[in-house]
């Protein structure tokens, strides 16, 4: 979550900083923000929400939803689509902590 002082200008690069309106989040991922309300109800992504209650994307949700639309297109159900995301982020967690495990003990193994 971006820090609630930090200049606007800071956040340009930052993949979780919420800078896409409903509206506009729709436009680039060319869906419709009901689309986007789904995803949201399923918790696949969880926008902030603006001063208003408006809710609003970071670019890091945008690829979760482009993902989800990519299933969709290809006629996975959303819910189902919502649900494979949902593992493939828990493979790549898991991969990635095998990956460190075996880098330290590699490193455990090289110093005796």
């Amino acid at each position: 979550m971006p820090a609630e002082n930090a200049p606007a200008a800071g956040n340009l690069d930052d993949d979780d900083y919420p800078a896409y309106t409903m509206g506009r989040a729709a436009d680039v991922l060319g869906t419709t923000p009901a689309f986007l309300r789904a995803l949201g109800e399923a918790e696949l992504i969880t926008p902030l929400r603006s001063e208003g209650g408006h809710r609003r994307y970071s670019r890091r949700q945008l690829r979760v939803a482009a993902r989800a639309r990519e299933l969709v297109d290809q006629g996975t159900p959303i819910e189902a689509a919502c649900r494979i995301i949902s593992l493939e982020d828990q493979l790549d967690d898991a991969l990635r902590a095998n990956r460190d495990m075996r880098r330290r003990l590699g490193e455990r193994g090289a110093d005796t």
